[in-house]
């Protein structure tokens, strides 16, 4: 089944909306969408640059502050 949106006649609001019921609909069943392998070997690098103190933690409020900056 193809189901036919009409993008050009949506607004951003609308298009973030019907992403967002997707992507509920997706997580409903854990395994409908397996994560790659590659997603395990991004967080074991992760891991062990945090591990080997190269890595630190930023806090969300400090996150979001960084990306709001970065959006401007």
């Amino acid at each position: 089944m193809e189901a036919a949106l009409p993008l050009d006649q949506m607004t951003i609001d609308e298009k973030l909306r019907a992403l967002e019921r997707i992507w509920a609909d997706l997580c409903r069943v854990e395994m409908a969408v397996p994560s790659p392998l590659w997603h395990r070997d991004v967080l074991q690098a992760r891991e062990a640059r945090l591990l080997n103190d190269q890595e630190q933690f930023t806090n969300w409020e400090e996150a979001k502050k960084r990306i709001r900056d970065f959006v401007k």
